[in-house]
C-alpha cells in the first residue's frame, strides 16, 4: 500500500513551553513550594500563560518548571515583563534563591500534527 505523503506534517506553531530546569539547595523544597503558590498567580495575571511543577521522581530537589505561552505573542509579553516590570525581576530574584545552581531553560514551540 502507498504511504500518505501528508502524514505527520506540522500545521505549524500553536504556542511556547519554557522548560525551567531546576535543582533547589539542601532543605529548600517546601519553602520553595510556599514561594510559587505565591508567585504563580502573578506569573499568569497577564493571562495566556499557565504554570506547572515537574518533579524527579528520582530526586527530590530536581524539578522542571513548565511555562505554557498559548500564543506566541503571549511569549512575547512576558520575556517583555521579565526585562522591564520591576516586581516580576524581585520575584525572579527570589526565585533565583532558591537554587542550588543555575537554571538550564529551554524553549520549545508546541505544534498541531
Amino acid at each position: 500500500m502507498p504511504q500518505s505523503t501528508t502524514r505527520g506534517t506540522s500545521r505549524g506553531p500553536i504556542g511556547i513551553d519554557l522548560h525551567l530546569r531546576i535543582r533547589l539547595a539542601p532543605a529548600q523544597r517546601e519553602p520553595f513550594f510556599a514561594f510559587l503558590r505565591e508567585a504563580i498567580p502573578f506569573y499568569e495575571r497577564p493571562g495566556g500563560i499557565r504554570v506547572e511543577l515537574l518533579a524527579d521522581a528520582a530526586d527530590d530537589h530536581r524539578f522542571i518548571e513548565v511555562v505554557h505561552y498559548a500564543t506566541e505573542l503571549d511569549y512575547q509579553r512576558d520575556q517583555a515583563r521579565v526585562a522591564n516590570d520591576p516586581t516580576m525581576k524581585e520575584i525572579l530574584e527570589r526565585w533565583r534563591a532558591f537554587l542550588a545552581e543555575p537554571p538550564i531553560v529551554e524553549t520549545y514551540q508546541r505544534h498541531t500534527l
